[in-house]
């Protein structure tokens, strides 16, 4: 990974810690109104949290991967049932996107 990426991760990651989860998947996994309140979130925020509230790591793991290839996410960091995920948008509203909103210490 080159020295540009992992610096944009680590401003990506300073930007998330500030965040809280704004959307909760629980057991019912991606229902209608949960994907449509992802993809509201990923298009408004750009940079969000999701707390995978589902039962095994395995579990975790496959619903990351689910959600990054139904949206076009990228899994930014995923820590125990948090993951932090990115989908850059071509035209931010300044007023709603976290990644101008929100500035890295």
């Amino acid at each position: 990974m080159s020295k540009k990426a992992n610096q944009d991760i680590k401003q990506l990651r300073a930007i998330g810690h500030k965040l809280k989860p704004v959307v909760t998947v629980a057991g019912n996994g991606l229902s209608e109104g949960v994907a449509a309140e992802l993809d509201r979130a990923l298009t408004d925020h750009e940079l969000i949290k999701v707390k995978l509230a589902v039962g095994s790591r395995e579990a975790r793991v496959e619903m990351a991967a689910q959600i990054s290839a139904q949206f076009g996410a990228e899994v930014v960091q995923s820590v125990g049932n948090i993951l932090l995920l990115l989908r850059r948008s071509p035209s931010p509203d300044p007023r709603l996107s976290n990644l101008i909103k929100i500035k890295p210490v």
